[in-house]
């Protein structure tokens, strides 16, 4: 893995200052939130980095009216929040992801909105960029995070899974026929949805592998990456 100093840091995304005032709420359903305001030491930035930057979010979950069908969604952008527990560390914050056939790119921020991190991935390589100038690369993203947090991510599935597609492994629907559960590999991935469509797309997700680690993702706006700034 490269590492390396930039002289400047790395593009800030601010999301706009927010005061979320029901974050913190019963943990005993597996929906309770679980969400901290703490902003992550420089440290684990890396590891929060990597692990946000695929899969996900948390917050006050409503997808616009205007949000594209399921099945048709392709090339998307995706913004929200995020919840990571990862051994005996949490964390939160915000991103926005767009996804364009094999390129990702992925600002994260705290949760006021302090630029954190910019990842960008495609056939060419896996690239970090903190916000004081450090980079971190890699040939792909399961690799820089296996060297980042000494843990290999089935990232090459997770654009399909944020979809809720699931190309393998047990599957759970619920009775409009979207994906509910779905366990692979030692994952175990659930979904919730703002109303009843069919083609509605998940406002909540929760991502957990053996009680290792657990993301929470909760996505305040879906759209076609087409339209995107």
């Amino acid at each position: 893995m490269k590492v390396e100093k930039g002289e400047k840091g790395a593009p800030v995304c601010f999301f706009g200052l927010r005061l979320v005032k029901t974050l913190f709420v019963s943990t005993k359903s597996r929906w309770a939130d679980g969400f901290t305001t703490l902003l992550p030491s420089p440290c684990s930035l890396p590891a929060i980095a990597l692990l946000c930057a695929f899969f996900l979010l948390s917050g006050c979950a409503t997808v616009p009216f205007s949000a594209p069908p399921r099945d048709a969604l392709e090339d998307f952008v995706l913004e929200g929040r995020f919840s990571l527990r990862h051994e005996d560390k949490n964390h939160s914050g915000r991103l926005r992801w767009q996804h364009v056939g094999a390129r990702d790119e992925v600002l994260l921020s705290s949760p006021f909105g302090q630029g954190i991190a910019e990842i960008v991935a495609d056939p060419q390589g896996a690239r970090l960029t903190m916000n004081d100038g450090k980079t971190y690369s890699a040939p792909d993203v399961e690799s820089l995070t296996r060297e980042v947090l000494a843990y290999p991510l089935p990232l090459g599935r997770l654009a399909d899974w944020v979809r809720a597609r699931a190309g393998s492994g047990t599957i759970e629907r619920d009775a409009q026929g979207r994906l509910l559960c779905l366990r692979h590999e030692g994952w175990r991935i659930d979904y919730a949805y703002e109303d009843d469509n069919p083609q509605a797309l998940p406002t909540r997700i929760i991502a957990d592998r053996a009680g290792e680690f657990e993301l929470r993702l909760r996505i305040e706006a879906w759209s076609a990456a087409g339209g995107a700034d």
